[in-house]
C-alpha cells in the first residue's frame, strides 16, 4: 500500500488544517475535531502510525475507549466552519453532523466522510493517559492546570483513502 502524502506538510496537517477524528460504525458513531497528533512509524518496520490525542472530558473519547478501529480525516479549507461546529458542539447532545455541509460514509471499519481530502483508516495498537508525573511543570500548570490529562490513542494504519467520494475516488 502506498502511504505517501507528498503534497501534505506532516508537521502541518494537525496543527494548521486540524482534522476529524472518528470512531464507531455508520449507525452509531462519534466524532470530535482535533489540532493534535502524528504522524509516524513504531514498534516494527512497516508500522505506520496515526497519534491523536483526545481528552476524556469530550464524547468522542468514550467511542475512542471503546472501538477498535478510528478514522482521521482531514478536509479542504472551506470545511473550517464545519469543523469548528464539531469541535465545540457534543454529539451527546444531538446530531452535530445535521449542523453541518458533512455526509458520513460507511468505511466498513469505521466511518469517514464524503468531502475528506484525506482518510487514515487506523486499528488501535495503544491507549493511555498522559501521567501527571511524567509532565513537564510547565504543561501541567498551563494546560492542565483546570483540565484533566489527554489519553493518547496509536493507530495502524490499515487504509489511505485520497480524495472525495463525490469525485469517485472512494
Amino acid at each position: 500500500m502506498d502511504y505517501r502524502v507528498e503534497k501534505y506538510n506532516i508537521f502541518e496537517m494537525f496543527s494548521k488544517q486540524k482534522a476529524l477524528a472518528t470512531a464507531g460504525n455508520i449507525d452509531d458513531y462519534n466524532c470530535c475535531t482535533i489540532s493534535w497528533g502524528s504522524l509516524g512509524n513504531i514498534w516494527g518496520k512497516g508500522t505506520n502510525i496515526v497519534t491523536i490525542y483526545i481528552n476524556p472530558d469530550r464524547y468522542t473519547w468514550k467511542y475512542c475507549m471503546e472501538k477498535e478501529y478510528f478514522t482521521v480525516c482531514f478536509f479542504p479549507g472551506k470545511y473550517k466552519e464545519d469543523l469548528q461546529i464539531l469541535g465545540t458542539k457534543s454529539g451527546k447532545d444531538g446530531d452535530k453532523i445535521a449542523l453541518t455541509k458533512l455526509h458520513p460514509v460507511d468505511l466498513k471499519t469505521g466511518v469517514g466522510y464524503r468531502e475528506a481530502e484525506l482518510t487514515f483508516v487506523c486499528k488501535k495498537l495503544y491507549q493511555g493517559e498522559f501521567s501527571r508525573d511524567g509532565l513537564d511543570e510547565k504543561i501541567n500548570n498551563g494546560i492542565y492546570k483546570e483540565w484533566n490529562p489527554h489519553y493518547m490513542f496509536v493507530g495502524e494504519i490499515i487504509d489511505v483513502i485520497r480524495g472525495k467520494k463525490d469525485e469517485g475516488n472512494i
